[in-house]
This record gives C-alpha cells, sequence and structure tokens, in this order.
C-alpha cells in the first residue's frame, strides 16, 4: 500500500484493520485471500462478529473447525482490539448495537475501524497477542511466530510510509 493510500484509508497516520489483514494474508496465507475479499463488503464490526463466531448462524459459510486454524480471524481480531483499545473506543456490547441501529436507519456508512501509530511497546503487546490467540486457535507455534512477525512489520511498514517518503524521496535525490 503507498503513502497516498494510507492517508486516504484513515487520515495522517492511521492505516484501515482490513488493510493490515489484506497485506499480512497475502503475505502469510495467499489461500485465504480469497475470505479477505468476501469479507470486504461487509463493516468492520460485522466482520469481527462472524470470525469470531458470536454470531448465531455459521459465520463464513463453514463451520467453526475450519476457521480456528486460518490466519485470517487472528490478525483481523488481534488488530481490530488493538485499534479499539489504542483509540479509546471500545464501548460496551449494547451501545455498539445501538449505534449500527441508528447508522442503519439513517443510511450511514459504518465507521471504518483504523490502527493509529503505535509504540514499540505497544508493538510488542500486538505480537504478544497474535502468538496468544493463534495458540488458542490450534495454529502451530512456529506458524503463529510468523503471522506475528507479518503483522507488526505491516504496522511499522504504514507508520513509516507516513513518516518516510519526504525524507527518502530527498536523500534519493540528492544522492543522484
Amino acid at each position: 500500500m503507498d503513502s497516498d493510500a494510507v492517508r486516504r484509508a484513515g487520515g495522517a497516520g492511521r492505516t484501515r484493520v482490513r488493510d493490515v489483514v489484506r497485506d499480512v494474508v497475502a503475505e502469510v496465507a495467499p489461500e485465504e485471500t480469497p475470505l479477505v475479499a468476501g469479507l470486504a463488503g461487509i463493516d468492520d464490526a460485522t466482520a469481527v462478529r462472524r470470525l469470531s463466531g458470536r454470531g448465531r448462524r455459521e459465520p463464513l459459510g463453514f463451520g467453526l473447525g475450519e476457521v480456528a486454524a486460518l490466519v485470517t480471524p487472528v490478525v483481523w481480531l488481534v488488530v481490530h482490539q488493538v485499534a479499539q483499545q489504542v483509540a479509546g473506543t471500545v464501548v460496551d456490547s449494547a451501545t455498539g448495537r445501538v449505534r449500527s441501529a441508528a447508522r442503519r436507519l439513517l443510511r450511514r456508512p459504518a465507521e471504518v475501524v483504523t490502527v493509529p501509530p503505535l509504540t514499540p511497546e505497544q508493538l510488542a503487546d500486538v505480537r504478544d497477542a497474535v502468538l496468544e490467540t493463534a495458540a488458542r486457535r490450534g495454529v502451530e507455534p512456529e506458524r503463529a511466530a510468523v503471522i506475528a512477525d507479518a503483522v507488526v512489520a505491516r504496522l511499522v511498514l504504514a507508520e513509516q510510509e507516513e513518516d518516510g517518503p519526504a525524507s527518502s524521496t530527498g536523500a534519493a535525490d540528492s544522492a543522484a
């Protein structure tokens, strides 16, 4: 994702959760890109509900057993939770349902969940959360480490794209 896309996605210094998921899945589990593409047409809250298995129906058209070892739910659930916590927007489920219903009634688009720039400590917490969630969902430790590293790398890349293009372009121009 280029820096212009990062800015358009969620404002200065923010990257959409779904963009992080898409990029990480493309890197570490390209076989799941159809799943991510299928989630593109729904809002973030619905995607989280389906991926976490909190819905009443089968979340994605197949059983939870198949979802358990997938990369997509691990990445989406952790990055979404981090975005909510860092932004300080964690609300109780009743408030969230009321907001969601009001948006539907007023035909307003659902809020896009974005991840603000994270500190090194927060990035370490994200890595730990991915490892923990992956273990709970039956992902092997080696694969979980690859996933966690890819998530952190993607989040760092988003910050560098936001901060770096002007300074790196200037350095390249002066070297030429």
